[in-house]
Formats: structure tokens, sequence, C-alpha cells
């Protein structure tokens, strides 16, 4: 029996069935199999699903229960990276060049990413263009901050970082659609947001964060796991204090 609504879903789409093929990664006549009754792997459908911007029980009546959810959260993880260390480069701004809409930090520190010449550069761009940016570093007065400077065991070098990082960010202070704030939370990752997309550093207790593994996460439809990361950072982010200028951290 042919799936009429997957038909129908692909006919209301802007995109031709080449185009839907080629961003799912098989071959337009697989994508008419589809459609004429053969159901295609678990992977494709969430695939398919959010190229169509569908919910896949809505195209694919059986996708439901315990063992659909473990295979959408497969899915929404693109790579996994076990150390920070041997993530490409080009992974931090690759991610950020994609962003339209959102591009958000939240970190202790992140040293390292606010001496990145590019990524400086693509901040402002985005700016320009009209996303929103949001930088959540650790306060560096907080207890939190001095908790993970003891666990990492760089102690006060953890604050310094912070505000060097600060410091490094000094020109993006007066962008329009660019916010800063600092946090006091216990943070467990830090994130990395562009629109639809997570880079998620986790965080290990004694070892630094560049020594501990990243998740590449993607949202798709009735994934939680994107949802789950992101509405941690929006968590944090109406809790922490705004930030007028690279030393401006208010009342202690």
């Amino acid at each position: 029996m042919s799936n009429e609504r997957l038909r129908a879903a692909i006919l209301s789409s802007d995109l031709d069935l080449s185009t839907i093929a080629a961003r799912v990664g098989v071959d337009p006549k697989t994508i008419e199999k589809w459609v004429a009754g053969r159901p295609p792997h678990r992977r494709n459908r969430y695939a398919l699903a959010s190229v169509l911007g569908r919910d896949v029980s809505y195209l694919w009546a059986d996708e439901q229960g315990p063992q659909a959810t473990t295979e959408v959260g497969q899915a929404e993880l693109v790579s996994l990276y076990p150390h920070r260390s041997v993530v490409p480069n080009s992974a931090w701004t690759d991610l950020y060049g994609r962003a339209v809409e959102n591009l958000d930090v939240l970190v202790y520190a992140g040293f390292w990413l606010s001496e990145d010449p590019l990524f400086l550069r693509t901040v402002q761009e985005k700016a320009r263009a009209g996303a929103r940016v949001r930088f959540l570093l650790g306060d560096p007065e907080s207890t939190a901050v001095a908790q993970r400077g003891a666990d990492e065991g760089i102690h006060g070098a953890m604050a310094s970082k912070i505000r060097n990082a600060l410091v490094n960010y000094s020109k993006l202070f007066d962008l329009p659609g660019v916010e800063f704030r600092v946090h006091g939370t216990v943070l467990y990752n830090s994130i990395y947001r562009a629109d639809d997309e997570l880079l998620v550093n986790t965080h290990v207790h004694g070892v630094g964060a560049y020594l501990a593994p990243v998740l590449h996460i993607r949202r798709l439809p009735q994934g939680t796991m994107f949802a789950t990361y992101a509405e941690s950072i929006d968590r944090v982010w109406s809790d922490a204090r705004p930030l007028s200028s690279p030393t401006d951290f208010g009342d202690a």
C-alpha cells in the first residue's frame, strides 16, 4: 500500500525529489519506493522527516514506543569525539558559520575559542546579519568557578582565564544582537549552539575540558536530545547576570 502521507508531504514541500534525495543521502528512486510502500530504515525515516519538516509518527504510523525514541536519539547524534582536542578546528567555525538565527556559547571560560580570529570574525558577521548571539561565561568571583578550578587542578587560573577571554571579546560587546552574561552555575557540559546544531563538551571531574568527550547533535522531529541541551542554555541564561563591559561583574 502506498504511503499517501509521505507523497503529500513531498508534493507540499518546495523541494524537488532529487534535492530531497540528496539531503537524505539516497537515490531518488529509493524515495519513490518508500512512497510506493516500502518502509525505509529508521535512520532514513528521521532524515527524511527532518528534510520535510514533519513528525516521523505522522509519516509512518508504526514509529512509536521506546525503541523509536532510542533510534531517533541515535539519529540526532551526528558525531562523537573521545576528546575535544581531536575535534577538527574547522568543526567549531563551520558550525557557527551555518548559524542564521541563534548562536550560543555556554562555558566557564572557553578561552581557546576567544583566541580564534576566524570565530571572532564569524560572530561579527552573524550579528550584523541579524542573528541573536549569547555568550554565557562563568562568574570569576563565583563558588562554582572556584570549585571547577580546584577540580581541574588549576585553582585561581580558571577565574583568570575567564577574565582574559572576556578581554578577547571586547570588540563584540558593542555589536547589535550580541549579549554577554556571567553565571555561577555548576556546569556539567559546555554547550556551543548554532540554530539546530550543538557541540556538547562534557565535563569530567578532575579532567580538563579539552580531554573530555564532545558530542555533535542536530535537532530532528520528535528528537529529545537537542531540546534537552538547548533548554539547559535557556535556564542558565535566565539566571545569569548581564555584562556591559569585559570588566563589569556587578555585585559579587
